[in-house]
């Protein structure tokens, strides 16, 4: 498990915090996303930290979510100590305290960073899904396929897929759009060896992620991973795992075939912007007190449920 410890903190000693923007004076910062600041500590090293700033059809909204980045970053480490025999992952183990530079406060940022191996990242968004949902269903209603993949006639919004499907897209910069695309072009991005290997580890993840998670009561619509390499070429996954930011949650108790299934990640945001005269550019608008806090219970129940980690 490259040295992680699975156990999370204790709840009677964690207590949330805010951060929508690192600031770690001395540390190179080489890559401030939509989440999460990347700092290099060295050729081999990154520190890696979640911040609570929330994106949604990928713009980056202006209010935090308190605790979203300690919850994501929990829930990330509780996926990649439990998959780590299927797959290897970016984690080190090392106390994040231990490179916060003099002054800084280690309670903001020990529950919400890690300490990871610097990889290289593969070039594709790697998505999985088992569930006809989001993109995936408009594809479906004008194509019949999803990712060139033909799908039989006649499925319905929310429907369970024959089996779950690989369907890769492009890895858009801030203010851009992820598109699907075809395995053809996976394969001509990063090689065929590499991208059979990204396709087969991410079904691999899935099917063992949806099995845990259906007997606990939540469904995973769909998933994305982040892949890369190490020097000797090996396949790692990295930066954050089945997270609700990442995936959709759908609780099965809830679950209807035809409706877009209430859940435990951000479509709670984005069932409420698609009610907003919004042409989704940046920059986004804001968020009332109700969304900000509604969407911090979702992120906390899908929490407790799957991985039994309460931040109060």
């Amino acid at each position: 498990m490259d040295g992680y410890n699975a156990h999370p903190v204790p709840p009677e000693v964690a207590v949330p915090t805010t951060l929508l923007q690192s600031r770690l004076p001395g540390l190179d910062l080489i890559h401030r996303g939509k989440v999460r600041d990347v700092y290099a500590l060295s050729a081999r090293e990154l520190l890696i930290v979640a911040s609570d700033r929330l994106s949604a059809f990928d713009v980056i909204l202006p209010d935090p979510i308190p605790g979203k980045g300690e919850m994501l970053c929990q829930i990330s480490n509780f996926w990649f100590a439990r998959t780590a025999h299927l797959m290897p992952n970016h984690l080190t183990g090392k106390d994040v305290a231990s490179v916060l530079p003099a002054g800084v406060d280690a309670d903001l940022y020990r529950r919400r960073s890690v300490i990871a191996k610097r990889l290289k990242p593969v070039p594709v968004e790697a998505i999985a899904r088992g569930y006809l949902i989001g993109s995936g269903w408009k594809d479906y209603q004008a194509t019949g396929a999803l990712c060139g993949i033909k799908l039989p006639a006649g499925l319905r919004q929310a429907e369970k897929l024959p089996a779950p499907i690989f369907t890769p897209s492009t890895k858009a910069a801030i203010g851009g759009h992820d598109e699907n695309i075809g395995f053809d072009q996976v394969v001509a991005t990063i090689g065929g060896d590499l991208a059979e290997q990204v396709r087969a580890a991410t079904l691999k993840i899935y099917a063992f992620a949806a099995e845990y998670a259906a007997a606990r009561g939540i469904l995973i619509a769909d998933t994305k991973f982040e892949f890369g390499t190490d020097e000797a070429g090996k396949l790692h996954v990295m930066d954050e795992m089945l997270t609700p930011d990442s995936s959709r949650f759908w609780p099965a108790d809830e679950y209807r075939i035809g409706i877009s299934p209430p859940s435990y990640d951000k479509q709670f945001v984005r069932d409420y912007l698609e009610r907003l005269p919004w042409n989704k550019t940046a920059p986004g608008p804001d968020l009332p007190q109700s969304v900000i806090d509604g969407t911090a219970a979702k992120y906390a129940e899908a929490l407790k449920r799957l991985a039994d980690i309460e931040l109060p």
